[in-house]
């Protein structure tokens, strides 16, 4: 009977060391996988942003430097237009034939220039196209992105709020019947304490007579003792289901911490490549508008041209009159 208290008492020590080992374990193997992907996301998420803007950099630079090429040609295309007046100032005061030949030559190689300038103004148009296209194409992947990500931060909000009452729940019912258990063990010891005093008196009372008597109740005892026995192990399970419950919510609050930590920056890059699209479209605003100049300079430069050639042509019929 003596034996029986001694293992009773010592039933519980190596299941509590074992748990807080366990416990300590799972926590810790936890928080680093947790660590490792929420660093791997963070990187990923700057460097995508990152080479995004070094691209919009790029082709924001191509684009100035085409702008101050056009502007370039437009100065060009003036001190033509200063040239040709200063022409026509001559033809009209009394001007000189021997330097029509030039003035005419120079006509041939400015309207080449123009044509030239054109075509590249057209290839400057095409690639904007093209570019303003792909801006957009990007624009719309990033914000479907953003859209995702906003759902799936929704979907975790969600999921967390269930996990959280399910835990809730679910460590009710094991208090409840982790106390049931401890009322059962409780009275399960007052029945065996009861059984071993009344089975020491019946020993005294008891002759040879009733061995078998004896027996029986030894029998009840061991099957009382392993009952116990598998209460406290279902007990234990379901500490141990308890706690792993209770670190998978902590776990989950803090990934979801983690998230709406970084959403701030995310939307910070939007309103960036937002801004960038503006400043974008205000240069191409500006390019068409330098374009509308270009034409009209050299539509002014082709009526110059026919006024040149007819005048030329008039003073081709006074000089052959004259001869």
């Amino acid at each position: 009977m003596s034996e029986v208290k001694r293992r009773k008492g010592n039933i519980s020590k190596p299941n509590e060391d074992e748990q807080k080992k366990q416990v300590v374990k799972s926590t810790k193997s936890m928080r680093m996988d947790l660590q490792t992907a929420s660093s791997l996301l963070s990187l990923v998420a700057s460097l995508g942003l990152l080479w995004f803007l070094f691209q919009q950099s790029v082709q924001l630079a191509a684009v100035e430097k085409k702008y101050h090429i056009l502007k370039e040609e437009a100065v060009k295309f003036q001190d033509m237009e200063n040239k040709i007046s200063t022409i026509s100032e001559k033809f009209a005061s009394s001007s000189v034939l021997q330097e029509v030949a030039s003035y005419v030559s120079m006509i041939t190689d400015f309207e080449q220039e123009v044509s030239s300038l054109h075509n590249f103004i057209e290839d400057i148009q095409n690639s904007q196209q093209a570019r303003s296209k792909k801006f957009k194409t990007i624009s719309k992947t990033f914000q479907k992105v953003i859209d995702s990500w906003k759902m799936s931060t929704s979907e975790m909000d969600t999921n967390t709020s269930n996990l959280r009452t399910d835990t809730k729940i679910l460590h009710s019912e094991i208090i409840s019947q982790i106390n049931t258990m401890d009322q059962g063990l409780k009275k399960l010891s007052e029945r065996l304490k009861d059984l071993e005093d009344s089975t020491i008196m019946n020993l005294k009372a008891l002759n040879g007579q009733e061995e078998n008597e004896l027996l029986r109740i030894e029998q009840q005892l061991q099957l009382d003792k392993n009952t116990a026995e598998l209460l406290k192990e279902e007990h234990n399970s379901l500490l141990v289901r308890s706690n792993d419950l209770y670190q998978e919510l902590v776990l989950s609050e803090h990934k979801l911490q983690e998230c709406k930590t970084y959403l701030p920056v995310i939307e910070n890059a939007i309103y960036s490549i937002l801004r960038l699209s503006s400043e974008l479209v205000a240069a191409e605003i500006k390019k068409e508008d330098m374009i509308t100049k270009v034409i009209n300079v050299e539509n002014e430069i082709r009526k110059a041209t026919t006024e040149i050639m007819n005048i030329q042509n008039t003073l081709e019929d006074m000089q052959s009159e004259d001869s």
